[in-house]
């Protein structure tokens, strides 16, 4: 039966209704960089609510050369790439469709190469690019987590389909609100960290993406400041060394089933660092989303609260967050 809810994302329901046939076992979620961080809590919501679905989630280029042995006509492969032109990310949609599966592919073109690969598009919208301010329902994030309820709903036969999409049409007004209300903690934290050469960035579960996509795609990438996304779990493993009251960290705790271990970086954090910008979902004003979407939530409103943060420490640095870059799509490589 067709999938019909209101205000359900229409690229999601041609999709579901085209998947409701088909005997779908593996998901692979396959993107490079701040696309890839994405697909991290998507595969963490399958890996939460589905029995029936494996989720996977690689790198686009390993995922043609480790070429999965699952990989088959029993698969779904969804490929990110905002503008649609990663070249890694259009050949892992060649690829996968050599295998059989069935592939979607993210991306903000429709007309784009990667577009014109896939078997299904699901669009999206973004502001980071173009500057053009964007309801956060029409986002990356909300869009795979619309297809990701209706995936659950078709394989699993569990409806969260409605109250997904309830929330997520809601999830614009609870970003504004903590812009608003971590804007004077931006301030503070550009003038702290604008001449630092090195910021970590650490997280688990739901928000480690946000921490991976800032460290390497903001602070590397736009900013040329030294970084790495390091889990907080793993931080107990080796990272720790590094600590003392000298050197910055960023923490995102999340209010996912992963949070303890958050929590115990913030602790040892704030007992040996002296550098500490925390973001916590405990304190953010959820009105209006799903108890059980709050936490899915979570890494879209870190993120866009982090990137109004990197603004301000752009103009501090007097380094520009997109003009500046070197390589960036400047020439082959």
């Amino acid at each position: 039966m067709p999938i019909n809810v209101p205000n359900l994302n229409e690229n999601v329901k041609t999709i579901l209704n085209g998947l409701e046939n088909r005997n779908i076992t593996d998901v692979f979620f396959v993107a490079c960089g701040g696309s890839l961080a994405v697909m991290y809590a998507n595969k963490y919501y399958l890996d939460r609510y589905s029995r029936a679905l494996r989720a996977n989630c690689y790198n686009s280029d390993e995922f043609v050369y480790r070429n999965p042995v699952a990989l088959s006509e029993h698969s779904l492969v969804v490929l990110c790439s905002q503008t649609g032109t990663t070249k890694e990310t259009v050949r892992a949609a060649a690829f996968a469709k050599s295998k059989g599966a069935i592939t979607v592919g993210m991306t903000v073109d429709k007309f784009s190469p990667l577009a014109k690969e896939v078997d299904y598009i699901l669009e999206y919208e973004a502001s980071y690019t173009t500057g053009i301010p964007i309801d956060a329902v029409k986002s990356n994030y909300s869009v795979m987590y619309q297809l990701d309820a209706g995936l659950v709903k078709l394989f699993d036969g569990v409806d969260r389909v409605s109250k997904t999409v309830e929330s997520l049409m809601n999830l614009q007004m609870v970003i504004d609100k903590a812009q608003e209300q971590y804007d004077e903690m931006g301030t503070n934290f550009a003038h702290a960290f604008k001449d630092e050469k090195v910021i970590y960035t650490i997280s688990s579960g739901l928000s480690y993406g946000s921490a991976y996509s800032y460290a390497i795609c903001v602070l590397m990438e736009m900013q040329w400041i030294h970084s790495q996304a390091i889990h907080a779990g793993e931080f107990f493993h080796g990272p720790f060394e590094v600590l003392d009251e000298s050197v910055p960290f960023i923490l995102l705790k999340g209010i996912d089933e992963t949070r303890p271990i958050e929590d115990r970086a913030h602790d040892f954090l704030s007992k040996y660092g002296g550098k500490l910008m925390v973001l916590d979902a405990n304190e953010i004003d959820f009105s209006g989303i799903d108890e059980e979407m709050r936490a899915y939530v979570t890494p879209l409103v870190f993120f866009e609260v982090l990137w109004k943060f990197s603004y301000k420490l752009a103009d501090l640095r007097n380094h520009p967050m997109l003009e500046g870059r070197r390589y960036m799509k400047k020439f082959a490589y």
